[in-house]
């Protein structure tokens, strides 16, 4: 089994690389694969609207100047998938934001290709908007008829320098307890 997270953060290795890491560290004591892909440094063009991924049925978005389409292949070949991102503004980054829009209507165009995958979001957050992130991420796994395990609280962890989220306790547990459910999630639907 393997679990691919996309980090939509601009900092590589920052608050929303240790939340995913806290997640994997349990993943891995259940010996599921994990990888990170950070979108630090990366360019992401949001969807263009031009339904070619409708007409083609090839599992791949017509824009092929980006890592979408690499993204989109990693989708499919894990059994779980984690969304992360930093709160911009209330809401997920602009590079998270292009590569849910376009998987999702890729997704769509090809017969719900992520339904029955588990589904978890995770936000890095300084104070306020995490909530918002974390709906538009878990909308992602709900329309693309994906399954979501809980956690023992909203998928959140506080921190603004880079290294804070390391001094959120229950931001860290929470993580821990994410990756565990979803490990169990993952071995029931595999049996």
């Amino acid at each position: 089994m393997k679990v691919i997270a996309f980090n939509g953060s601009a900092r590589k290795d920052g608050n929303t690389a240790i939340l995913i890491n806290q997640v994997f560290s349990e993943l891995e004591k259940q010996d599921i694969e994990t990888e990170m892909v950070q979108f630090s440094g990366q360019i992401i063009r949001g969807c263009i609207a031009c339904y070619k991924c409708f007409e083609n049925k090839d599992q791949r978005c017509n824009v092929k100047d980006d890592l979408v389409n690499d993204c989109i292949e990693k989708m499919l070949e894990a059994d779980g998938i984690i969304l992360a991102s930093p709160t911009y503004f209330a809401d997920v980054s602009s590079e998270l934001k292009a590569l849910i829009d376009r998987a999702g209507l890729v997704a769509k165009a090809n017969g719900d290709m992520f339904k029955r995958k588990a589904g978890a979001a995770i936000v890095a957050v300084r104070r306020g908007g995490s909530i918002h992130a974390f709906d538009s991420m878990n909308h992602f796994f709900l329309i693309s008829q994906m399954i979501i395990p809980g956690s023992s609280y909203w998928n959140m962890g506080f921190g603004l320098e880079k290294g804070d989220a390391e001094k959120d306790e229950e931001g860290l547990q929470t993580m821990k307890t994410l990756g565990r459910n979803m490990a169990w999630l993952l071995k029931k639907i595999q049996a």
